[in-house]
């Protein structure tokens, strides 16, 4: 028990530096933050804004709708709101029309059939964003990092390049944490991004067998089989067709074809990590609204739905940092952060980026900062990584055969509805709720539930055994019918 107490002690004292750093940061920022007239965006009026990609690309080979008339209704709607959520850091509106009207003018020029052109381009004029982590043709691509301002991408990412093959066109690059190693979208070069049901709260969200190419910072050795990426949509439907573009090769591991029979699965649920004394509380919403969702799936669909307790769950955060600190199969260290924040180049030196942001002279955000100071006190010696992955080698083996090929396990998203600005400061940790996936492998699907009281979203992530991805899907889509799904700023 003693070299877990260490550890429990030295984390105790990081979660009590985070808070400290998030009260500081709280006060110093009070000052500059934008005060905004109303809480919401404003609702959609536009009917094709509420239309699927698989609807719109429906329309559009059918000759239906023009993809010009699709492209311009999202363009509006984002000069609409963007100044209110800071979302869309950078756009390419008139290289997304120029797109558009080629595609129009192939159409009318080209009289293939529906299910040819579905075949060909299965996105078919659909509009998306693309993180600005990902290369994007043109585009800058910093991941929210000064020094590289000015770095433009000369070519896509692999999987940006696999959707656009697919027919779709992107409009903008999207906002990011610095270096995509934090839980708010912040940074120095394109500021914050707002919750669009509270603008007070933060957008929160992060997305396999889908290649990481031409992402920066690109995970290297042990962390990339676990750090993926992933599609994200406002309706289920949309998923599968993602995800079939994204994989490109990869996509023989999975079995996005196969059938599923959702009373032929077995269903388990647990509301929270087993009492973890780093991360918050599950709210109450959280819990009554995945409650609502196991009698739901018992009285409706008619399944048993077998509560669990995987005690093994509390040590999340200790398994992530395990497998963040993993050596590669050559051997090799993984890239330090503080690395990284260099950009490889000269070394930052943390303490004295601390002292310069409390003076508002620091390039870096608060969390970057933060997260390079306490690098190596959260990085495990051989000793701990030994132990923890031990601890993570039994509970991957406890879920997988629970699971098998035709489990799914309904778990909480995160401890708590969208927290406000710099809150996640005081409560670093969190995340882990997610990131213990990533650490074990495991698919996972995160499903809206509607609104709370406040009219903050509510949600439940599906995980289900290694590559059965089409298990999870499925059941996204089943709740999606169910509980009304993604739900529309401005309505509540």
């Amino acid at each position: 028990m003693a070299p877990l107490f260490t550890v429990r002690i030295q984390l105790l004292l990081l979660q009590a530096v985070g808070f400290f750093i998030g009260l500081v940061g709280q006060a110093v920022r009070a000052f500059g933050s934008p005060r905004f007239s109303s809480r919401t965006t404003r609702p959609v009026t536009e009917p094709l804004l509420l239309l699927s990609g698989v609807q719109l690309a429906k329309l559009i080979r059918q000759r239906k709708v023009k993809c010009i008339d699709v492209v311009q209704a999202y363009i509006n709607r984002i000069k609409d709101v963007n100044s209110m959520i800071n979302g869309i850091v950078m756009y390419r509106f008139e290289a997304a029309k120029k797109e558009a009207r080629a595609i129009d003018k192939k159409l009318a020029e080209n009289q293939e059939d529906e299910a040819t052109l579905e075949k060909k381009w299965p996105f078919l004029g659909v509009p998306l964003t693309v993180k600005e982590a990902f290369q994007l043709k043109g585009m800058p691509n910093s991941s929210g990092l000064v020094s590289r301002r000015n770095a433009i991408s000369k070519t896509d990412a692999t999987v940006v390049a696999f959707l656009k093959e697919a027919g779709a066109i992107p409009l903008g690059i999207t906002n990011c944490s610095e270096l995509c190693m934090w839980y708010e979208s912040s940074n120095k070069i394109y500021g914050r991004s707002n919750n669009p049901y509270d603008l007070q709260h933060i957008v929160g969200g992060s997305s396999g067998v889908v290649p990481n190419k031409g992402q920066f910072p690109m995970a290297m050795g042990a962390q990339e089989q676990f750090q993926c990426t992933g599609p994200m949509c406002r309706y289920a439907e949309d998923l599968a067709p993602m995800l079939r573009v994204m994989a490109g090769p990869g996509i023989k591991k999975l079995k996005l074809n196969d059938k599923v029979n959702l009373k032929d699965l077995k269903f388990y649920w647990m509301e929270h990590d087993g009492g973890s004394y780093l991360m918050s509380k599950v709210d109450q919403d959280l819990i009554l609204a995945q409650k609502k969702v196991v009698a739901h799936l018992e009285t409706i669909l008619g399944v048993s739905v077998q509560h669990v307790k995987l005690k093994q769950m509390k040590y999340s955060f200790q398994l992530w940092v395990t497998m963040m600190s993993a050596k590669g199969h050559d051997g090799k260290e993984p890239v330090k952060f503080v690395d990284l924040l260099g950009d490889h180049g000269k070394p930052i030196k943390p303490l004295w980026e601390l002292i310069k942001w409390c003076l508002g002279l620091s390039v870096h955000t608060i969390p970057s900062i933060g997260l390079a100071l306490l690098e190596e006190k959260l990085k495990y010696n051989n000793e701990k990584c030994r132990k923890f992955k031990a601890v993570e080698e039994s509970l991957h083996k406890e879920l997988t055969e629970m699971l098998g090929d035709d489990g799914i396990f309904l778990y909480p998203s995160h401890p708590t509805v969208a927290p406000k600005h710099h809150v996640p400061l005081t409560r670093p940790f969190n995340f882990a709720y997610t990131g213990i996936f990533n650490a074990l492998g495991l698919p996972v699907t995160q499903c809206p539930l509607g609104l709370n009281a406040k009219g903050l979203p509510l949600g439940i992530q599906v995980v289900a055994g290694p590559f059965n991805d089409h298990l999870t899907l499925a059941v996204a889509q089943y709740l999606e019918k169910s509980f009304g799904g993604w739900v529309c700023p401005g309505m509540f």
